[in-house]
């Protein structure tokens, strides 16, 4: 195996972000020790969780959050969005929510006599998806486009969405009668499933201790602002991936394809190796490890994976550990 530290030709950053600094690494992994401490000031108990959904941000990624109602969700993603000085929206998703009403709309101007596009709520850094599989799927399909290409086409006119862009989406998980199913498209296009869970007794004592006043979200204040998240992005972006562990993402994946009915879409590698990348700057290094990799895994591939056309959707985390356990470090 070659050195980890001998930088790589073979990775190439995206072109969209070749005009931004990047940040040296250590101020890149200082920035994100800024923002997790930020958030876990409101939210109590959840550290990996937090940590996941930000270098999914650094990794230009997005993050469906799904479990019950009531364990802070959508606080968690008011509270990354918070944390940094950016453009938020919130979509409030319903049976009856339109297309339009997330992308944007082209609205006649008596006065000028044009057509004036007004930008739809997707236009912002960070966009809050709230229950996202209460809508339809012509209505989630809207966030296709957003979500991959980081643009957005309304009557032919394709516009680009702000810089960083990420959507955070909760899903609903326990009314399966008043929920539509996500398109497997649409799903492979998170970065990330997270599931928060029930807190302990100590940690939910603790968060009733901080929100019987005043909530603490109400006076969160930004410790970064969009223009180092861009460089920390960009600081990502150039981290090392050494061959052997490019190869080392590949077999897990193709271990996932053999031992499954639907396995990891070369889309999922590629999420696995930034998430990867994003998670060795927040350790301090310019270089992937298989550790890395073997971090993410569960949450970057397992919601990717299915079993069998109508079985249950969280089998998949048992193919990546079994993936883990048995694929060889070479």
């Amino acid at each position: 195996m070659t050195d980890a530290n001998t930088p790589d030709a073979s990775h190439q950053p995206s072109r969209r972000e070749t005009t931004t600094d990047a940040l040296p690494v250590d101020e890149a992994a200082q920035v994100s020790r800024d923002v997790l401490a930020n958030v876990e000031d409101v939210i109590v108990g959840h550290p990996d969780e937090i940590e996941h959904v930000f270098t999914a941000i650094l990794a230009r990624g997005h993050i469906l959050l799904e479990d019950v109602p009531g364990v802070g969700k959508t606080m968690l993603a008011r509270a990354i969005a918070a944390s940094i000085d950016c453009s938020f929206k919130r979509v409030q998703f319903t049976p009856d929510l339109l297309p339009s009403d997330i992308t944007g709309v082209n609205v006649f101007n008596q006065k000028t006599r044009e057509f004036e596009f007004q930008r739809g709520p997707v236009f912002a850094n960070i966009v809050l998806g709230d229950e996202i599989n209460r809508a339809p799927p012509k209505t989630q399909s809207a966030l296709l486009e957003a979500m991959e290409e980081e643009q957005v086409t309304v009557d032919g006119t394709t516009r680009k969405l702000p810089q960083p862009f990420t959507v955070i989406a909760t899903q609903n998980a326990v009314e399966p009668n008043r929920t539509y199913e996500l398109p497997l498209a649409e799903v492979d296009r998170f970065m990330k499933k997270l599931n928060l869970g029930y807190p302990s007794q100590a940690e939910e004592s603790e968060m009733l201790a901080r929100v019987v006043g005043d909530h603490p979200i109400d006076s969160l204040g930004p410790v970064t602002d969009v223009e180092t998240v861009r460089r920390a992005r960009r600081t990502v972006a150039e981290v090392t991936v050494k061959e052997p562990v490019r190869n080392y993402a590949t077999r897990i994946s193709e271990f996932t394809r053999e031992h499954a009915k639907l396995g990891v879409s070369p889309r999922g590698t590629i999420a696995l190796l930034r998430a990867a990348q994003a998670r060795a700057v927040l350790r301090g290094r310019g270089y992937v490890i298989p550790d890395d990799i073997q971090a993410e895994a569960p949450r970057v591939l397992s919601h990717r994976i299915r079993l069998a056309a109508s079985g249950p959707r969280d089998q998949g985390i048992q193919v990546v550990e079994e993936a883990i356990e048995t694929v060889p470090v070479e």
